[in-house]
C-alpha cells in the first residue's frame, strides 16, 4: 500500500523537486524549453553502422552530455549480416522502454510509491516484404508495438495502472511512435 509523506517518503533516485523546479522555470521562460537533441552516424560496413551522442541544445545554449554514447547498429545473421549490434528498429523499443520506464519512476517518486522493480517487455510485429520490396502495399514498419509492465511496488493495482498511464501521457518517444512526425532527409557529397 501506500505510505504517506508523515510515515515515510519513497526513493526511487528521481529529484522531483529538481524537476518541479525546472517545470516552473520553465514555464516562466519557455524559450528555454525548446531543445534539439542529436545523433551522428557513421557507416562502417556492410550494415553496420555506428551511431554517437554526445551534445545537444537546450536551456538556449549547447550543452554535453557528461560522457560520449555510441551505439552500434546491425542486422542479425540470418539477413546476411554480421550481428555487430541491435536493429534499428530494436533501438525503437529501447528507446521507448526507457522514456516510459523513466516516467514511471519519475511519477511513482512524486506520487510517494517505493517502486521495487520494474521490467517492461516489448514486442512489434513486422512484415519484412515491405522492406524487401516484395509487396509494395505492406508498411515497412511496425503493424504495431505491445508494452507490458510487471512492477513491484507499495501501492494498489489502480494506482500501478494510473503510473503507466501518466508515464504514456507524458513519454516524448511514445508520442514520437504514436503520432505523425515530419522527417527531412537531405543528402551531400562529401
Amino acid at each position: 500500500m501506500n505510505q504517506t509523506a508523515s510515515t515515510h517518503r519513497a526513493d526511487n533516485g528521481v529529484n522531483v523537486d529538481a524537476l518541479l523546479g525546472a517545470r516552473a522555470a520553465l514555464t516562466d521562460a519557455p524559450a528555454g524549453a525548446m531543445f534539439k537533441w542529436r545523433a551522428t552516424s557513421q557507416w562502417i560496413n556492410g550494415t553496420h553502422s555506428r551511431a554517437s551522442v554526445d551534445g545537444f541544445f537546450g536551456l538556449g545554449e549547447e550543452q554535453r552530455h557528461r560522457s560520449r554514447f555510441e551505439f552500434d547498429s546491425d542486422h542479425p545473421e540470418i539477413f546476411a549480416s554480421a550481428d555487430n549490434g541491435a536493429t534499428p528498429v530494436e533501438y525503437v523499443l529501447v528507446g521507448l522502454a526507457g522514456c516510459l520506464s523513466a516516467g514511471i519512476a519519475s511519477v511513482a517518486q512524486h506520487r510517494n510509491i517505493q517502486l521495487h522493480s520494474v521490467r517492461a517487455t516489448l514486442e512489434a510485429g513486422m512484415d519484412l516484404q515491405g522492406v524487401l520490396g516484395i509487396d509494395s502495399q505492406v508498411r515497412n514498419g511496425f503493424d504495431g508495438i505491445k508494452v507490458h509492465y510487471e512492477i513491484d511496488a507499495d501501492a494498489t493495482p489502480e494506482q500501478i495502472a494510473a503510473l503507466v498511464a501518466q508515464s504514456q501521457k507524458r513519454s516524448a518517444v511514445f508520442d514520437i511512435v504514436a503520432n505523425p512526425t515530419d522527417v527531412t532527409v537531405t543528402s551531400s557529397k562529401a
